[in-house]
């Protein structure tokens, strides 16, 4: 365990490593199971017509690396330092009244767990929301999860600027919120 108290402090997370652990475990019971076999979540006609193109729907090998790992840290370290709404409140000077309020009006971005909502840190500065985020998240697909936004919104991207920049440092330097938002809008759209 000490290895990975001394990893989660140097990636600046505050949790004890039992914690973290827990979150790992809690993330990745609400993946795909362990041993999915791809053809089954299709129908004879979908199955045909996937592998013919090419799709492999074997199931997993047992020495094959396990893709959900990858997903699983991830989840952990989103959760981990997302706020709660108090949490969020504090951070920018507001009653926790108007954190649900925001939420209620998808001006800010949450989920419910551990008995409250969880709002993910990046969509905050120091002491405020970030700079034309009512815009970006009008823009969000309905059937994208918090991770994936958090993702994209984190990932430098090609589109707004050279060298490539993340939404979220696009925002802070006073970059166009539209500009953001129609990126955010063909999330999850096949290119």
């Amino acid at each position: 365990m000490s290895g990975l108290r001394s990893a989660l402090s140097r990636a600046g997370l505050r949790v004890e490593a039992d914690e973290f652990v827990s979150l790992v475990e809690d993330a990745s019971r609400r993946l795909a199971p362990v041993d999915p076999r791809p053809a089954d979540y299709f129908s004879p006609d979908q199955r045909t017509a996937l592998e013919a193109v090419g799709l492999d729907l074997s199931p997993q090998h047992p020495g094959d690396k396990d893709v959900r790992a990858r997903t699983v840290a991830l989840q952990a370290v989103l959760r981990d330092t997302a706020l709660t709404v108090a949490g969020a409140a504090d951070r920018i000077g507001v009653d926790s009244s108007r954190i649900r309020h925001r939420l209620s009006a998808a001006q800010l971005m949450g989920w419910k767990d551990r008995g409250g909502w969880r709002l993910p840190v990046w969509q905050f500065t120091d002491d405020d929301v970030l700079p034309g985020l009512a815009t970006v998240l009008a823009a969000v697909p309905a059937d994208q999860p918090a991770l994936v936004v958090a993702a994209f919104m984190t990932t430098p991207q090609r589109l707004l600027g050279d060298p490539p920049v993340t939404p979220r440092d696009w925002l802070m330097a006073g970059g166009a919120p539209a500009r953001v938002a129609s990126l955010m809008s063909v999330l999850g759209t096949p290119a």
